[in-house]
């Protein structure tokens, strides 16, 4: 399966010198595959050590960070002669050992002819990291346009490719959509629902047994990763994020309280670290409500003013127990779920967290900043009465530009700066905004 992300690690191989490679991203996105697969298939031979499978790895750190050094002791584990600058020699799970982390400095500034690539779940929970030492990369659940070059056609793919709204193509990539916020991005389950030609029970049965036991994955890592105390916490909180998402309220997801989630626990303060853990983990990301919405707009953020969403959208529903596609759903119940998926979409275009506007009773879900004003995106996934807000908004701040993301195939060209366009576009959405 492809990912997009492969574009960018092909760039690094080519380049004539090179930092090690550091693939982060939250457990089963697929970055093993991605390196031994899909980067490792342009090499003649790969080398893989996994830390997490091969506790025994560990020991070729042990006596010696010199890179030299390093490279004979696998030569020994992995019985078999290396030649890293040709091949590929790859550090799966490395955040298990913290040793291997540090060679990576090492490795940078003494062999940057050297093909050495890692990948970890629990990189942002290390406590020392070779900072400017690595080429980073952070990898997410499928998105949107990965997920249809799996499971759509190729005429599907270049329609979509080629920004076509006309019923025609609409009606097809609608069906894809609601596809996708059932499946969601997990490789796993994208691929099992491929290898069904009915999409009827059985494939969503598989797909969501998948989905659990991926939730059931992070779950155990709460305690392995954070102590039985904090785990209880964090797995309290990572649900919470979940269920506020599934409530049915008209208008959308809300601002996270911290209120009524743990006993005794009720401001931002007693969260800040069990939120960050989740955060440091992809398992959750923010979207921070700014309620003066000027460049840039990371100065205007307020640590404890958020919305919290989850890693996937499919993991999501799985989490609240949903067995059907989501068209089956009430409208109301569509809000923040497409919001769910509107902000992984920005995150896998490589966003870091969002920006949304709340100023009294008016919101507009997104803010994406542009070379040199921002763009407000509206979604509006269902029946709402929340037009209001965005007309309120370019009232108060004349935008360039403006987006709304609808369940219609909108219109072909702008009306007065006002882009509507189907909200599976959202990366079409982004490079226009990105323009402005």
């Amino acid at each position: 399966m492809k990912r997009n992300l492969l574009d960018s690690l092909l760039v690094w191989k080519e380049a004539p010198q090179r930092k090690p490679l550091l693939v982060d991203g939250a457990r089963q996105v697929g970055k093993s595959y991605l390196l031994k697969r899909l980067l490792g298939e342009t090499y003649d031979r790969v080398h893989y050590v996994d830390f997490l499978e091969s506790p025994k790895a560990h020991r070729a750190f042990e006596q010696s960070l010199s890179p030299r050094e390093v490279m004979a002791s696998l030569e020994v584990f992995l019985g078999s002669a290396i030649d890293p600058v040709s091949e590929l020699v790859i550090l799966d799970e490395i955040g298990e050992c913290p040793q291997a982390v540090k060679s990576l400095k090492f490795i940078a500034e003494q062999h940057p002819d050297w093909h050495v690539a890692a990948s970890g779940s629990t990189i942002g929970l290390l406590e020392s990291f070779p900072v400017g030492k690595v080429s980073g990369h952070k990898l997410r659940p499928m998105n949107f346009a990965e997920f249809l070059d799996v499971v759509g056609s190729p005429v599907e793919v270049d329609r979509f490719d080629s920004f076509d709204r006309s019923m025609s193509t609409h009606e097809k990539l609608w069906s894809h959509f609601l596809d996708y916020l059932f499946v969601g991005g997990m490789p796993e389950a994208v691929y099992a629902w491929s290898q069904f030609e009915s999409k009827g029970e059985q494939a969503r049965s598989r797909v969501r047994s998948i989905q659990n036991d991926i939730i059931e994955g992070y779950q155990r890592d709460f305690g392995k990763y954070s102590g039985a105390v904090n785990a209880m916490h964090i797995n309290t909180v990572f649900e919470n994020v979940a269920e506020s998402l599934g409530k049915p309220i008209e208008g959308g997801a809300k601002r996270y309280r911290f209120s009524n989630v743990i006993p005794k626990r009720s401001g931002y303060r007693d969260f800040e670290r069990i939120i960050d853990w989740l955060e440091r983990t992809q398992l959750v990301s923010k979207n921070y409500l700014v309620e003066e919405p000027h460049m840039p707009l990371a100065s205007q953020k307020r640590a404890s003013r958020f919305k919290l969403f989850y890693l996937d959208v499919g993991l999501l529903l799985a989490a609240l127990g949903t067995t059907e596609q989501l068209v089956t759903l009430d409208e109301l119940y569509k809000g923040p779920i497409v919001e769910n998926f509107i902000q992984n979409e920005l995150l896998s275009y490589g966003l870091r967290h969002t920006f949304g506007w709340n100023k009294g009773k008016a919101k507009v879900e997104f803010l994406l900043q542009g070379e040199s004003s921002v763009v407000p995106l509206e979604v509006k996934a269902g029946r709402s009465r929340r037009a209001k807000s965005l007309k309120s908004y370019s009232d108060q701040y004349e935008p360039l530009m403006q987006l709304k993301l609808t369940k219609s195939a909108g219109g072909s060209e702008p009306v007065d700066g006002l882009w509507t366009i189907p909200v599976y576009y959202s990366r079409q959405g982004f490079d226009l905004a990105a323009k402005v």
